[in-house]
């Protein structure tokens, strides 16, 4: 029965939770200063400019301007309702959830979310008991010993076994009560061509259990005991599974990531089973499918190292083509947000001698070997190389597929010291000119600028010069520099660091003079706010205010744009007293009696040249602004 999370308990996470502690576990934070930086989830960026504060509990990107407290943050990051991220942090912390029961219709608008969770749950417990309990599981258990996988990696990996019956699953749910359409939802049944009944998607087979992060199960796939086909067969895409953002065994791999650094990346579901067994608990694998720019962007937060590990040559050669296109190529679809996708990842391809799969070779010749092996691995583009020159030799026919074959990878590099080195390099192991390599590649890099320039002009994107995310010419959303003025943006970022002035601010009318509408917006939701804030600032230490005030006004805005702008001004590192509030206040009153005598000579010039329009448009601005400057005189006299 799903339960309604109070008011009282989302405060009682939010004051026990440390978001450093939540972003942690998918951000590698180093400190800087008062602050935590890294490399942004949410985007590709080679500099941290992922910012997070303790103190006052909230994130900010200065790349993309995400930002909020720490449930947006698992909001975004893992793709859940804000009842999740709340459920998922008091579980982390121990806080229990009282049982406040929903009404049916409240019942009845429950996520599936979480109904998916459970009939995953149970599907996997059904598993494991037929592995270990049946006579059909015997069967099973001995062809994963033949395969040399030991109990305990059985156990900790959660094997089960998918029985020979087409409706063993179904009948089981049945007995449950729990209904056909929700398990067919989740992918473990499918629906019969009559429609009349369903049958088992997984029959006679292994099953591996896939997990997420937070250790929830979000699908299956399923490995046959012979020859037959299909080989493998996985859970199709479901609201709680999606193969592109998930990899199997991460939940296991991300401590000994994050410990290493570094992390092996291979294909299969046994590889992934063996390179544990064997110690190598840094490993994950790809479920079906290549290795995506949301796979590395998640694996990102763990390891700034990655090898790819492959059993055969061309094998290593398409999936170093494919990852051109994810770590290094610029990226433009015809969505405006897809402009910037490029990752940079120190990326290795390992390719294991004689056709050995990562099982097999560790296998045979044991976990040194395969670290050995792995520290010879190449980079990418060093990989191409070397495959091409084999592939072709260094006869003169050669040389010219070899430059032909990898004048589009080496264009692909953006960064312009690197494709330079790369040039170099293989200029000199085919022993030709540099400069009649560089010809060929400034022939595609000249073509994929006038392509870009062409997209570019037929979506509407503002700058034709697109050179990507790290370099200056940017398509991009506006920065929080480039909102309003710089006295309007330090009044706003000292109303949240700074409550106590916040009654100051009201009573001189301060926000009507504001021209930014966005900032002024922002402005007023805190003076709308402060109530609710100003007995426990004057209860608490400032570390606690700053908490309790940033992070809770972001809780209580649904607008993501005014989030990450109020995080933006609230993660700054300034320090604010009574004193340099009002000398800031008194700055902002001055610049805006500047602005009313700019105004009065704006009035004459129009007068002079009879721009009758113009004139009646600048008095009606006159008149507004000695409506507000005798409102904040009144204010200061202390007659409201």
């Amino acid at each position: 029965m799903a339960t309604i999370i109070s008011e009282n308990t989302i405060s009682e996470i939010k004051n026990t939770a440390d978001i450093v502690d939540i972003v942690s576990e998918f951000v590698l934070l180093k400190k800087a200063g008062r602050n935590f930086v890294g490399l942004c989830p949410f985007h590709s960026e080679k500099t941290p400019s992922f910012t997070v504060s303790p103190e006052k509990q909230i994130f900010y990107c200065f790349g993309c301007g995400v930002g909020g407290n720490l449930f947006s943050f698992l909001m975004k990051h893992n793709g859940i309702s804000f009842p999740e991220a709340v459920k998922m942090i008091a579980g982390r912390y121990g806080i229990e959830i009282p049982d406040q029961k929903l009404s049916p219709i409240q019942e009845k608008r429950m996520s599936e979310r979480e109904s998916l969770f459970d009939v995953n749950r149970k599907a996997l417990d059904f598993f494991r008991n037929v592995l270990f309990n049946s006579s059909e599981g015997k069967r099973a258990m001995a062809y994963l010993e033949k395969r040399g996988l030991e109990e305990k990696t059985i156990c900790r990996f959660n094997l089960g076994y998918a029985p020979s019956g087409w409706d063993t699953l179904v009948h089981f749910f049945l007995k449950k009560q729990v209904p056909p359409e929700l398990i067919e939802k989740s992918g473990l049944i499918v629906s019969k061509k009559n429609k009349n009944g369903f049958y088992d998607r997984f029959r006679n087979r292994i099953i591996f259990p896939i997990f997420d992060v937070n250790m929830q199960v979000i699908g299956f796939g399923g490995r046959v005991l012979d020859d037959s086909l299909p080989k493998y067969l996985n859970s199709p895409e479901t609201d709680v599974y999606n193969k592109s953002r998930s990899l199997y065994g991460l939940h296991l791999a991300r401590q000994k990531c994050r410990e290493t650094g570094s992390v092996f990346i291979a294909e299969g579901y046994l590889d992934l089973l063996s390179l544990h067994q064997h110690g190598i608990e840094n490993s994950v694998a790809t479920l079906g499918t290549a290795l995506t720019a949301d796979h590395i962007r998640l694996l990102k937060g763990y390891a700034d190292r990655m090898i790819l590990v492959y059993d055969s040559d061309q094998a290593g050669i398409r999936a170093a083509r494919r990852c051109i296109d994810i770590f290094w190529k610029e990226h433009v679809n015809f969505r405006k947000e897809d402009v910037f996708r490029k990752e940079n990842v120190d990326t290795r391809i390992l390719v294991l001698t004689d056709g050995h799969d990562p099982d097999s070779y560790l296998l045979e010749f044991g976990a040194e070997a395969f670290f050995n092996a792995a520290k010879k691995a190449p980079g990418i583009i060093s990989f191409l190389m070397e495959s091409a020159i084999k592939k072709y030799g260094i006869s003169v026919e050669g040389k010219i597929r070899i430059v032909s074959e990898l004048k589009e990878t080496l264009a692909a590099i953006d960064d312009g010291v690197a494709r330079s080195l790369y040039i170099k390099e293989l200029a000199e192991l085919i022993s030709i000119d540099e400069s009649a390599v560089l010809e060929k590649v400034r022939e595609v890099l000249v073509k994929k600028k006038n392509d870009i320039r062409r997209i570019n002009r037929s979506n509407g994107f503002p700058c034709p010069n697109f050179k990507g995310p790290d370099n200056s010419n940017k398509c991009r959303e506006k920065t929080i520099s480039e909102i309003g003025s710089r006295l309007e943006r330090q009044i706003i970022s000292m109303m949240l660091q700074f409550p106590e002035i916040l009654p100051e601010i009201d009573r001189r009318n301060l926000l009507d003079n504001f021209e930014d509408q966005l900032l002024k917006s922002i402005g007023q939701t805190l003076l709308t706010l402060k109530g609710n804030f100003q007995s426990r600032v004057l209860s608490t230490q400032p570390t606690a205010r700053d908490c309790v005030h940033a992070s809770e006004i972001m809780s209580r805005i649904d607008d993501k744009e005014i989030r990450g702008i109020i995080a933006a001004l609230a993660i700054t590192e300034n320090f604010w007293d009574n004193e340099g509030c009002m000398k800031l206040i008194a700055q902002f009153e001055d610049s805006r009696n500047r602005s009313g005598s700019d105004l009065l000579r704006k009035i004459k010039a129009a007068e002079a040249a009879n721009d009758h329009e113009l004139l009646m448009r600048l008095l009606e601005e006159k008149q507004k602004l000695a409506v507000i400057n005798k409102q904040q005189k009144l204010n200061q006299r202390g007659g409201k």
